[in-house]
């Protein structure tokens, strides 16, 4: 009841993202009410049937990734203060969010399931004179449990992966990162310079300087947040009597020292990269490829070269970001670089998806041979779920990233920052991720493509 409440009350834009969330899953669900009709209706292939299931897959996981960048945008399940309180946790407010996507997905789902039996004729006479009975098994009983599993997919798979990504998680600070371990006297301690045995006990040894009413002096690699200003807004510092701190949050809500980690994906993205496009170089070679043989090629080439994309996204959005730097930067090259870096981990992997998709559709382009007249229809409506679903995972993690660094850009207008130089960063940033993505995309989509075509 509470996730119905905060469904009728969000704002227009929340609403209509779940709309699309909800179009994404009556998109899906046809779709594998497509591929159940097809085996009723062709008993006599099964293989032809399981690879039709086996497609739906592409459409299924990009729903569910569009599903948790939906939920992690939605404002009305974000942990506020007070909302503990009245029970209100971060373990409810998961399971609100996990809630409302399952209503926004099984929503899609009856609408598929409509639109099918539409199609059938089983609400209806039969519309467009019956040109889709291929795979709709117009003339045999419907089984309602196999359709009823398959429309269930979306909204289980959707839901549990949202409380995956939304569960609570403990706070993991630079001093908890490490392997606790006892120290002398069974205390928890990690000492670089080994103590003698009676150092423990000496008076003032293990009172630090805040609890002798010190300030203390912050180490040379925090210093660095000073200079991170026109990202956080604020100034980092030590506390009169607690020592150093981390300081606010930057733009991608981490410590503004966590702008300069380099993602760790990169290396193993490039590696999968080169796997995929060397499995379908290889196929081609040994004369595995062409257009009838191209298809196991492809069933293992391009998801690596996808995977390989999605993985190296991250690391390949923090190098722009650094690219953008150098050289002499100004205050405007120096704000974009730094955005670009501290958001790598939070837009990288879906404008990495992006690409993957996009050279996946042109090399699978390639493979049709134009035999199969009747999946037409089903291959564009299932190529245009997937693209669709991508690129609005896309927008709405850059609308997050937005919301993630409004206080940031609040703090710099209010130091006097023009309006102009925000929307110039902005537009440096998008031609830069434009500049080494858009060639990326080019090239990985023609190197998949030819050993395919041959």
């Amino acid at each position: 009841m509470l996730a119905l409440r905060l469904t009728r009350s969000a704002h227009p834009a929340v609403q209509l993202r779940r709309l699309l969330v909800a179009a994404a899953s009556a998109g899906t669900g046809f779709l594998l009410l497509c591929a159940l009709g097809h085996a009723l209706g062709h008993p006599d292939t099964p293989a032809s049937s399981t690879l039709r299931l086996a497609w739906c897959a592409a459409p299924l996981a990009a729903t569910v990734y569009f599903a948790i960048a939906v939920a992690r945008t939605d404002p009305g399940t974000r942990p506020r203060p007070g909302l503990s309180a009245v029970g209100l946790g971060p373990a409810r407010l998961m399971a609100i969010s996990a809630a409302t996507t399952a209503l926004s997905c099984t929503l899609g789902s009856t609408l598929a399931l409509l639109v099918f039996l539409h199609l059938r004729g089983d609400l209806t006479g039969m519309p467009f004179d019956g040109a889709a009975t291929d795979f709709l098994a117009a003339g045999r009983p419907l089984p309602l449990p196999a359709a009823l599993t398959l429309l269930a997919l979306v909204p289980l798979s959707a839901s549990a992966a949202v409380a995956v990504a939304l569960r609570p998680r403990e706070p993991v600070t630079g001093a908890a990162r490490g392997a606790r371990s006892y120290g002398r006297f069974g205390a928890y301690r990690r000492t670089a310079v080994r103590e003698s045995f009676g150092a423990y006990g000496r008076f003032g040894k293990q009172s630090g300087a805040a609890a002798r009413g010190r300030r203390t002096v912050v180490p040379a690699p925090d210093r660095e947040g000073a200079a991170d200003v026109l990202e956080t807004g604020s100034e980092t510092g030590p506390g009169p009597e607690t020592g150093p701190e981390t300081g606010p949050e930057d733009v991608a809500g981490a410590p503004p020292s966590a702008a300069h980690t380099q993602p760790s994906g990169l290396p193993w993205g490039i590696a999968v990269l080169a796997v995929g496009l060397a499995v379908e170089a290889l196929a081609s070679r040994t004369g595995a490829g062409g257009a009838a043989g191209g298809r196991p090629a492809a069933l293992l080439g391009l998801p690596l070269t996808a995977v390989g994309l999605a993985l190296a996204g991250p690391g390949l959005t923090h190098l722009c970001g650094r690219l953008i730097q150098t050289v002499r930067p100004g205050a405007l090259r120096l704000l974009a670089g730094r955005i670009l870096m501290a958001e790598a981990a939070r837009i990288g992997r879906p404008l990495g998806v992006v690409c993957a998709v996009m050279s996946a559709a042109y090399a699978m382009a390639s493979l049709q041979d134009g035999q199969d007249a009747s999946s037409g229809p089903l291959v564009t409506l299932g190529v245009l779920l997937v693209a669709g679903c991508t690129v609005a995972t896309l927008l709405t993690a850059a609308v997050e990233a937005r919301q993630a660094r409004a206080g940031t850009t609040a703090a710099l207008r209010r130091l006097g920052a023009p309006t102009a130089t925000l929307r110039r960063a902005a537009a440096l940033r998008a031609g830069a991720l434009l500049a080494l993505f858009g060639p990326l995309t080019l090239v990985v989509a023609e190197l998949s493509a030819w050993p395919l075509a041959r």
